[in-house]
């Protein structure tokens, strides 16, 4: 299988292009890009990867860092089902295309949730109550690459995501700055990219 790996940022990509490099075999054939931060920026990065691609992908994936809900813990690493915009304040049924969730390869049975902004305990604590879930994770671009994907003939996604901190258990922005610091091979991320 040809995948195209999509990192948001420029250390997730180094953490990624360290793991490929380091691995020995490999079942899939894999193409490393740095797509930026943010839903407008990444689908941006996707887009133009995909446009000047040389060959035709299989499937897309979205490595990285995310926070998560109570329930999960710094360092897990988490296979999402669904991506969902929770910033999309919508009238239910008004733009579909927009409020739908986006099915994902993963098998865990988090959704994740995407959004122009860090989350801090009280909007984890709101889009939990929103969409009736207690288990979630939260990142900038997933749903956002869904839907290029979907542009380019209903690509399949994965996201393959290291929880970096909860921010209900008063986790903030520097707690994530500690275990991304501190994580900067992401082979175990591989590993589980390479049994879907």
């Amino acid at each position: 299988m040809k995948v195209l790996i999509c990192a948001p940022t420029a250390r997730e990509y180094r953490a990624m292009r360290y793991a490929l490099d380091r691995a020995q075999s490999l079942r899939n054939s894999y193409d490393l890009v740095e797509v930026g931060i943010g839903k407008a920026l990444s689908s941006a990065g996707v887009s133009r990867a995909l446009t000047l691609a040389e060959c035709k992908y299989d499937m897309l994936a979205v490595i990285g860092f995310a926070a998560a809900a109570i329930g999960r813990k710094q360092g897990d690493i988490v296979m999402p089902c669904k991506a969902i915009h929770h910033d999309a304040i919508i009238p239910e049924g008004f733009c579909p295309e927009i409020t739908d969730p986006r099915s994902l390869r993963g098998g865990d049975e988090e959704v994740v949730f995407t959004g122009d902004s860090f989350v801090n305990g009280d909007i984890v604590r709101e889009v939990k109550a929103r969409f009736g879930v207690e288990r979630a994770l939260f990142d900038m671009e997933i749903a956002a690459i869904c839907q290029v994907a979907e542009l380019y003939d209903n690509l399949p996604v994965v996201a393959v995501k290291y929880v970096s901190d909860v921010p209900e258990e008063g986790h903030s922005e520097l707690s994530y700055e500690e275990f991304a610091n501190a994580h900067s091979d992401f082979t175990p991320l591989l590993e589980k990219l390479e049994l879907v």
